[in-house]
């Protein structure tokens, strides 16, 4: 059997005549007219009035963050269970993160520990829809319009998903996508912000341009950041994106035939959706409850038959910088990390391919 792979980009021939014309304009950095045309069909697609692009999904968060006016003294509310990304931009901007446990059922943040967590000094609330499956939006929207907080969404797992009908991505004052490597499309590296606020699209614009007024020279009225993206990148970004559609069916139908072929083997748990949602699947990923192999052990087995695998999320509270945090205040998410797996989903696999990686566990699990 061809190489399973875990996370990898699918990337061909129209990737390929993508990037010769943007190398063949001359215009490869920073400028040019890939990156408008990236971002007006990015924002087009998603449902918002603007989209701004950046060097990458934690650029993204931290400039969203900035711009809210979000400093020190200030407290930013984020799952425990996410992406080091999501948490380190609140510390840049010198605010502190307050963590909450995750639903066991969703793997996403709790929207009454949120309300519980807000203080005089809570400057934001950011959901992580993890592994591109979305947050309870109606719940925390209508926190977040009760108190007067304002929400950046952190999408980076997520294009494609919905809740509504309505993309995740718009439900935020701002909302942050990534396009790593192994995200749902790839420009190689970068990331977008999406918003309705033409205002605040317009500062962010100027910001990820060292804040430089153009209309004086080299001239900078404010503290600004080198965040932009190129326009190579984004001439990846708009190949990926004519080829999202097909990305989304296959890693939809890849949950599928897990569920399809796993469902009913005992221990196993799937991530749930909510109501009325979409996830994007980016990666679909199980909860084991083994009585004698523990997570480490059956991803040798899994190895040993060529499949690659990867722990879920270590929880933020793991980490040195973060150790100051109790624990035992996040026992869903310790759960999670401890018997939580995710599996091969890059597009590049077949569906037989997924086939026999289910198959496998099944016998992982049984043997």
């Amino acid at each position: 059997m061809d190489t399973i792979f875990l996370d990898a980009p699918n990337l061909g021939e129209l990737e390929k005549q993508y990037l010769l014309k943007c190398v063949d304009s001359t215009f490869v950095s920073t400028a040019g007219p890939f990156i408008h045309e990236f971002e007006e069909k990015f924002a087009r697609y998603v449902g918002t009035k603007r989209a701004v692009s950046t060097q990458s999904g934690t650029a993204a968060i931290h400039l969203s963050l900035s711009e809210l006016g979000v400093g020190p003294e200030d407290e930013v509310i984020v799952p425990v269970i996410t992406f080091i990304a999501s948490v380190n931009p609140i510390v840049y901007v010198g605010a502190t993160p307050v963590f909450v446990d995750i639903d066991p059922a969703s793997w996403n943040m709790i929207p009454e520990q949120v309300e519980k967590a807000i203080t005089k000094k809570t400057k934001a609330i950011v959901p992580v829809h993890i592994y591109g499956n979305p947050c309870d939006m109606d719940a925390l929207t209508e926190i977040s319009e009760r108190f007067g907080i304002p929400m950046i969404e952190d999408a980076t797992e997520s294009l494609g998903a919905s809740v509504h009908g309505r993309m995740t991505g718009t439900f935020g004052s701002m909302a942050c996508f990534s396009f790593n490597g192994n995200k749902v499309i790839t420009t190689g590296g970068g990331g977008m912000i999406t918003t309705n606020d033409e205002k605040l699209a317009d500062h962010m614009k100027f910001l990820v341009n060292q804040a430089r007024d153009e209309s004086k020279g080299y001239y900078h009225p404010e503290i600004g950041f080198n965040y932009r993206m190129t326009n190579l990148e984004a001439s990846l970004g708009l190949a990926q994106f004519e080829r999202l559609p097909e990305f989304l069916r296959k890693k939809r139908r890849y949950m599928e035939i897990y569920r399809e072929i796993l469902t009913g083997l005992k221990g196993i748990e799937f991530q749930q959706e909510y109501p009325d949602s979409i996830s994007s699947w980016w990666l679909s990923s199980i909860k084991i409850n083994h009585p004698t192999k523990d997570i480490p052990q059956i991803q040798k087995e899994l190895k040993e038959k060529a499949i690659p695998t990867r722990r879920i999320f270590v929880p933020i509270t793991e980490f040195p910088p973060y150790a100051k945090y109790k624990k035992e205040e996040y026992p869903n998410s310790y759960e999670l990390y401890e018997k939580g797996l995710n599996l091969p989903s890059s597009t590049l696999n077949s569906e037989e391919q997924v086939e026999f990686v289910a198959r496998s566990i099944v016998d992982v699990i049984e043997a």
